[in-house]
């Protein structure tokens, strides 16, 4: 699989595996498995949803495509035969072992972390195309401020990239009941009670609300709640009632609930992420970015920074930009400098260096898990040094921090060279200056560290002479040293 033109790098776990094939390609290999899941309609709707094209989810699309693709051969075949009958039952052998392998896998990965962060991948994921959109926009706007060009068309670009944040938490509430098994609406209905004006009259713990206080944070925790009271619901309600008694108590009951309680927690929860992240990196913003740089990319290799996204929504929603990303995207310049050594270093694995000519692209642009499963992870120790990389990249960006030069992001999801139009903070050509030299930090000791330390002696030698394909002198065979013991 690996020899296959436009493959990345294959990921074995256990009885599951990841191909990893890149962004763009992702999406055209995942619309070819739905044709085949279409034309043999044998395909489960929880087949379609694993096969989404996401990046780690290659294995269940994989086995469900395949099996379709197999049960289909005796459907286009010209005659009943000994040998169509003997086909069909191959397929339907090799569907119901794909099925099993797909309940063990699924039994296997239900713990309870790798649940809770999935849930909250899915709840937030979804929300980042309209990150980043408007916050590309509220650059652009920044921009003509600054520069005092456009002022009749800033505001209403303010108002364009404004508008989504303002309503985030109805969002936010949305995806969490659909992902809890809830009514969305109900769900969207509950958290938008967070960032309704009038809550400002509305009193809890002696102290007067704040519109869209708690923000993301309560709007999840709402929306959780809501699920939970519907369920309970319909659980005990007669159909007669159902109708019009659990949507009512769903929202009275759930609602009172985050305006007295979860919107008060979740606003101190809130406030305590947002002064937490600008103690740690105007304090300790060297050691700060030198560990966060350092660790996120075994993070990502364990889906754990998924658990992140809320923090860097809240952060967004209170300071309009978040303090962390860029000091983690240091991770991905890491890599980038890692995989640029191996590409030099192994000058004679072709299949190697084509591998890492087709993912640094995105890895420049922010892209790194191409990198990690089809390069550094496989080797062992570039891995490593990639890690040593994005510490160094973390600290050059931690320690501007320190001296007052803040960087921010606008939004998630892009990295690298990609975060560019998304930078905030101080000054636009200071922050990218700042951000910039973290960049180029993150490469240049990714390279030395792989280069010097991240392979093993000999690494990148042929075994034979290439012009005349003779063993190198070392090894051919024959009388050796003696050796001076």
């Amino acid at each position: 699989m690996r020899a296959v033109p436009g493959v990345l790098g294959v990921v074995e776990d256990g009885a599951s595996y990841q191909v990893v094939l890149g962004p763009g390609v992702v999406g055209r290999v995942t619309a070819a498995f739905e044709a085949l899941l279409a034309a043999g309609g044998t395909g489960t709707a929880d087949d379609r949803a694993d096969g989404d094209g996401r990046e780690g989810d290659g294995e269940d699309g994989g086995k469900s495509a395949g099996a379709d693709d197999a049960s289909v051969t005796p459907a286009v075949a010209p005659a009943v035969s000994p040998a169509a009958d003997t086909t069909a039952d191959t397929a339907d052998a090799l569907a119901r072992r794909g099925a099993a392998l797909k309940a063990r896998q699924k039994a296997r990965n239900a713990t309870p972390l790798k649940t809770v962060l999935r849930r909250v991948a899915d709840i937030f994921v979804p929300l980042i195309p309209a990150l980043i959109g408007c916050g590309i926009v509220a650059g652009i706007a920044g921009l003509l401020t600054n520069l005092r060009w456009l002022p009749g068309l800033t505001p209403a670009l303010t108002a364009l990239s404004s508008a989504f944040m303002a309503l985030i938490a109805v969002f936010v509430g949305h995806n969490t009941a659909r992902e809890f098994g809830g009514t969305p609406v109900l769900g969207g209905a509950v958290a938008a009670v967070v960032v309704y004006p009038g809550v400002a009259k509305v009193t809890a713990f002696g102290t007067a609300l704040a519109p869209g206080q708690g923000g993301v944070l309560g709007a999840l925790a709402a929306a959780v709640l809501g699920t939970y009271v519907e369920k309970w619901c319909r659980a005990r309600l007669p159909g007669t009632l159902d109708v019009l008694l659990t949507p009512t108590l769903t929202v009275l009951v759930s609602g009172l609930l985050t305006l007295y309680v979860l919107m008060y927690a979740a606003g101190e929860v809130a406030t305590a992420i947002g002064t937490a992240a600008d103690w740690l990196l105007t304090t300790t913003g060297a050691l700060a970015g030198l560990i966060l740089g350092g660790l996120f990319l075994p993070l990502v290799m364990l889906g754990l920074h998924q658990a992140l996204i809320p923090i860097h929504t809240t952060l967004i929603e209170q300071q309009g930009h978040t303090v962390l990303l860029p000091v983690l995207a240091m991770a991905g310049a890491g890599q980038v400098g890692a995989a640029a050594a191996v590409y030099v270093r192994l000058r004679h694995d072709t299949s190697l260096r084509t591998t890492i000519r087709s993912a640094l692209p995105a890895g420049l642009l922010g892209v790194g898990e191409p990198l990690i499963y089809g390069v550094s992870l496989p080797l062992g120790r570039p891995f490593l040094t990639a890690c040593v990389g994005g510490a160094a990249g973390g600290a050059f960006v931690g320690l501007f921090a320190m001296l007052g030069t803040e960087v921010g992001a606008t939004a998630i999801g892009p990295s690298g060279w990609a975060l560019f139009p998304l930078l905030a903070g101080g000054g636009w050509a200071v922050t990218a200056g700042v951000y910039g030299g973290g960049l180029l930090t993150g490469y240049a000791v990714g390279f030395l560290a792989t280069y010097f330390f991240g392979l093993p002696d000999g690494a990148g030698r042929p075994v034979c002479d290439p012009e005349k394909h003779e063993p190198r002198p070392a090894d051919r065979p024959g009388p050796r040293p003696a050796s001076p013991r």
